[in-house]
């Protein structure tokens, strides 16, 4: 069989696959979750306080539309669509996180595209972000606050580039479904910051050991002076 024909099974199967999915979810579900994507997607845009009633239906069109494509990718394409295998970084063999955000990875860059086309059309930039923070459940202020605690005297370069990386993050983030898949992108990109440091004569490890024994000890402190009952 040549490459050809072996792409276009291979092509014919996911798509069999998919429509086996949508077959297996009942109207009734598929109606709920829908109308959860409505209702998450009006509450983002809401937040944003747009004083025209035109864009705020272009905007959230765009961003439902996003979800929905997002879900329904996710859905039918689970985990064990990705062959066991190793991690080609370090030999280790893939985990089901790792397989499944491979496996989400593997959406169409249109859908990502078509919702930042549709969100600049519309909105500036700090209101982009807006969006994108509340798909992330705010993770690049978070993370970032971290790096500061755990390393106080960042310079105004090393600040930039970090929140650089988590930008990248957060963007990228938005086409994988729930908590988890979110977090795993930004652990490649905390991982990018860490070696970054690293780079700059830092040592990370150190830092980051230095930074938990100061917070146990402070809760040490806490527990003793203040015991519970």
């Amino acid at each position: 069989m040549n490459h050809a024909r072996i792409a276009s099974l291979i092509v014919f199967v996911c798509l069999a696959s998919a429509s086996l999915a949508r077959a297996q979810q009942s109207p009734e579900e598929r109606a709920k979750s829908n109308a959860e994507q409505e209702k998450r997607a009006a509450q983002w845009v809401d937040s944003l306080k747009l004083d025209d009633a035109e864009k705020v239906t272009r905007v959230k069109d765009v961003i439902v539309t996003h979800l929905k494509a997002v879900r329904d990718w996710h859905n039918e394409h689970p985990f064990t669509a990705v062959p066991e295998g190793i991690n080609p970084l370090s030999g280790k063999p893939l985990s089901s996180l790792d397989r499944q955000v491979i496996a989400d990875s593997a959406m169409p860059k249109s859908v990502h595209e078509a919702l930042m086309t549709g969100l600049r059309k519309d909105l500036n930039d700090q209101q982009v972000e807006a969006i994108l923070d509340k798909y992330t459940e705010g993770k690049v202020a978070f993370t970032m606050k971290g790096y500061k605690a755990i390393v106080p005297d960042l310079t105004p370069e090393e600040e930039a580039t970090i929140l650089g990386f988590l930008q990248q993050a957060r963007e990228q983030a938005v086409d994988f479904k729930g908590s988890k898949l979110i977090s795993a992108i930004f652990e490649i990109y905390k991982t990018k910051s860490e070696q970054y440091l690293n780079s700059k004569g830092r040592d990370w490890k150190a830092m980051y050991k230095a930074y938990t024994d100061a917070v146990k000890a402070k809760k040490a402190a806490a527990a003793t002076t203040n015991p519970t009952t």
